[in-house]
């Protein structure tokens, strides 16, 4: 959580740094972790449907859903105060197995209070 009390807005790298720490959750497979980068409201929307925050860390209670992965390709969208839009590519390898995906993905980060949160993300699978 990156905790920025002067200014409303994000770099690329600073919102980059956020993501970063969920998907290192999802490697390291710390339901916390996730939880602690979401909001109370948070909407996920998959290729599986729509997930809320409870939903998202629930996924982790068999430990890891991801072994590694790369992200690239990072535009940065400033919505107004407290908000940006973080849209990238994210290439990964899932557990147990040898060969990677993709998936483009959108992700709004909020302010709430001194802490920058995850609202929104959604999923657009792609070919490797």
């Amino acid at each position: 959580m990156i905790q920025n009390d002067k200014d409303d807005t994000l770099t690329l790298d600073q919102t980059l740094a956020l993501e970063r720490k969920v998907w290192e959750a999802l490697v390291a497979g710390e339901p916390e972790a996730d939880g602690a980068m979401l909001t109370e409201d948070f909407l996920g929307v998959y290729v599986s449907g729509f997930s809320d925050r409870a939903g998202h860390m629930a996924e982790l209670s068999g430990g890891p859903t991801m072994a590694e992965f790369r992200l690239s390709q990072a535009r940065l969208m400033r919505l107004g105060p407290g908000r940006v839009l973080l849209s990238y590519r994210a290439e990964y390898r899932k557990p147990a197995r040898k060969s990677w995906e993709a998936m483009y993905i959108s992700s709004l980060w909020e302010r709430r209070g001194a802490a920058w949160l995850n609202v929104f993300s959604q999923d657009t699978p792609t070919p490797v």
